[in-house]
């Protein structure tokens, strides 16, 4: 019984629950280290302002949710909490930035393509009399020998 003391201590249905959890809290950590170790004045100045701002929301969204379990591992309720409204804050700055974003992948229309491509595909009759007449003046007309 004293060597399967770790096991009694929670349910054997959630394991694999808790298994899970700890596999997925050292892989935070490890982001989080790596985040830490490298100096955030040169990942900025390496950034455009979009970028700048999606690492910034990126990482007080990753903060405000680590806070927001740490409650739940208290006994919280964090949807009571001023968690939930920050949260949801930086969901609609993240919402903005991805329209942005979006705004920008969008296709632009080339006017001087697009308009080219109208001109050539309507056709005129008279533009192609004019423009045979130009290029073969001696067309149609016939020359009689006496």
């Amino acid at each position: 019984m004293a060597d399967d003391g770790p096991a009694e201590e929670y349910p054997t249905e959630i394991e694999e629950n808790l298994n899970d959890f700890d596999s997925s809290l050292s892989s935070v950590q490890n982001m989080v280290q790596t985040l830490v170790s490298v100096s955030r004045s040169d990942n900025l100045l390496k950034l455009d302002p979009l970028d700048r701002a999606k690492l910034d929301l990126m990482s007080a969204y990753a903060l405000n949710s680590m806070f927001w379990m740490y409650l739940v591992t208290q006994g919280v309720n964090p949807k009571d909490h001023a968690i939930k409204q920050e949260l949801d804050r930086i969901r609609t700055y993240m919402n903005k930035v991805k329209e942005i974003t979006d705004k920008r992948k969008a296709a632009r229309l080339d006017k001087d393509a697009a308009s080219r491509f109208v001109r050539n595909a309507l056709w005129d009759a008279e533009d192609k009399k004019r423009k045979d007449s130009a290029e073969h003046p001696h067309r149609g007309k016939h020359i009689r020998f006496s």
